[in-house]
């Protein structure tokens, strides 16, 4: 039989696991003794705050990047097809979804690995979840260019994307990039386009507002450095 390749939640923030994730993912993840990670030092952080059947130094890690290639991947994944369960964990939230981890998943797939994915929490469901924006048409962007022209453009496009579609456009950026993310919204989307802020979701600092940005104008900006952020706005 081919081991299974679970697909663990970590924490958003700093706050209580048991307020966030299932007891049955925390049972799990401490059973397992290999992990594909982001980083080894704070899976292994992770795992200490979860507790876990094996001594943290006997756990294997291995660590992901945009540079590992594919038949790294295989190499990694060569255990499930000895029936040996493996762990992925991002360095925050759900693995794979704006995450290396996806080609992780690809790869056990291709070797015909059973794929679990655990419930955890995703900001940016959460967010849209909290914004009362449209639930049910929206798009990911990731990441804005970081240039202010090309930023500023590529938010107008967005925005028309969001009036032809009538599509929520949700994005995220560096915590400590967020302030200027944040000026670039509010100085280039329309007055009447909603705007909104989900901050350090799932932690004692979480804080959800949705305005028009002509509203959020009028209003002192919102305290974000630093703060995990996801962005979401619609046009009507």
């Amino acid at each position: 039989m081919r081991g299974t390749l679970h697909l663990l939640p970590v924490g958003l923030g700093e706050a209580d696991a048991s307020l966030w994730l299932p007891a049955a993912a925390r049972e799990q993840m401490a059973k397992l003794d290999c992990f594909i990670v982001e980083n080894a030092k704070t899976a292994r952080a992770w795992l200490k705050q979860i507790g876990t059947s094996h001594a943290l130094p006997d756990i294997t890690m291995n660590v992901i990047s945009r540079k590992t290639d594919e038949r790294t991947l295989m190499q990694w994944l060569e255990p499930l097809t000895q029936g040996v369960d493996i762990g992925v964990m991002s360095e925050a939230g759900c693995p794979a979804v704006a995450d290396p981890g996806a080609r992780v998943v690809a790869c056990a797939h291709r070797i015909g690995a059973v794929v679990r994915p655990w419930t955890g929490p995703s900001s940016l469901l959460l967010g849209l979840m909290a914004s009362g924006l449209d639930g049910q048409r929206f798009v990911f962007h990731g990441y804005a260019p970081i240039k202010p022209a090309e930023r500023a453009s590529r938010l107008r496009q967005w925005e028309q994307q969001s009036a032809r579609q009538q599509q929520t456009q949700i994005l995220i950026e560096t915590p400590y990039r967020n302030v200027a993310m944040w000026q670039a919204l509010i100085d280039t989307l329309r007055d009447d386009t909603r705007l909104c802020v989900a901050r350090s979701l799932t932690t004692p600092q979480e804080w959800v507002r949705t305005l028009t940005v002509a509203q959020w104008r009028q209003k002192p900006p919102p305290e974000l450095d630093r703060h995990p952020t996801v962005f979401l706005f619609q046009t009507a």
